[in-house]
């Protein structure tokens, strides 16, 4: 549901770019680390949310933010020995956020993610279609039609596979990965057709998320570290664009957490739960 798009103030039609080989295999590199890097911290279990981390000032700071309704958001980036990963002609999003859902349990948070087939009506307009495709005990199998207008417009279809772990009555983690992307060309008309994957405006090309969930303080923590790939800015437009695209991603996270927020808080939490 997370859709990183930096691109779309560009006023004028893109070219089409590729998706280099190596780009993809360095992307893949990033996403292996982070999730080892993640694997890390769900396996020392407390304390269990990334802002849970911080030097207590600032985490004292940030739980009174999140428990008067606002969300938090920072930059990451993940380093191989230390060392920034490139990603030729293509850039490489990593945010996290977190929100608070009041009076949310655990059980209804999940229930709320995995209710995929209504995601057209939790997100519109930016997500047009949703459906599961499969659904194997923890496994989703998911579709979507993105749609995202900034001065321009793109709609864009995506296949997600998205694993969910229940750890206890009030801990929960879910991971996704995109297993097809292509932007749809005249999409809504009889001859819509899907770009190549990897050779297209390149919005978006990849997208991975990892979500926490933790119960407490009478109500659920939500956490979503999104990871994504982009074409890179167009020569020329780097000193106009640079600040524009972490302002997008950002705004996109921000828009998911918010809007998630507020759909759980208006749903009714069944007898038990």
């Amino acid at each position: 549901m997370l859709f990183v798009a930096p691109l779309f103030l560009l006023a004028a039609p893109l070219d089409a770019a590729d998706l280099q080989a190596k780009t993809a295999q360095n992307y893949e590199r990033y996403v292996a680390l982070t999730e080892a890097q993640v694997d890390l911290e769900l396996a020392q279990r407390n304390p269990y949310l990334w802002f849970e981390r911080l030097p207590e000032a600032r985490r004292l700071a940030d739980e009174q933010t999140l428990r008067r309704g606002d969300l938090i958001i920072e930059r990451l980036e993940t380093l191989d020995n230390g060392q920034p990963i490139p990603a030729p002609g293509a850039l490489i999003h990593h945010w996290i956020g977190t929100i608070f859902v009041p009076g949310a349990t655990l059980a209804q948070t999940l229930a709320f993610m995995q209710d995929y087939g209504r995601n057209a009506d939790y997100f519109k307009p930016n997500i047009l279609r949703s459906n599961i495709v499969k659904h194997e005990g923890d496994d989703y199998f998911v579709q979507q039609r993105f749609y995202k207008k900034k001065i321009i417009s793109t709609v864009i279809d995506v296949d997600e596979r998205v694993h969910y772990h229940v750890v206890d009555s009030t801990h929960a983690w879910s991971r996704s990965h995109t297993t097809r992307v292509q932007e749809v060309d005249n999409p809504g008309h009889a001859d819509e057709r899907p770009e190549p994957e990897g050779h297209d405006k390149g919005f978006i090309w990849k997208m991975n998320t990892f979500w926490r969930f933790e119960e407490r303080d009478g109500g659920t923590y939500m956490e979503c570290q999104a990871v994504s790939l982009s074409r890179d800015i167009p020569a020329g437009l780097g000193w106009i664009m640079s600040s524009l695209v972490a302002n997008l991603s950002k705004e996109s996270l921000n828009f998911t957490l918010t809007t998630s927020r507020t759909a759980i808080a208006k749903k009714p939490v069944a007898a038990g739960n």
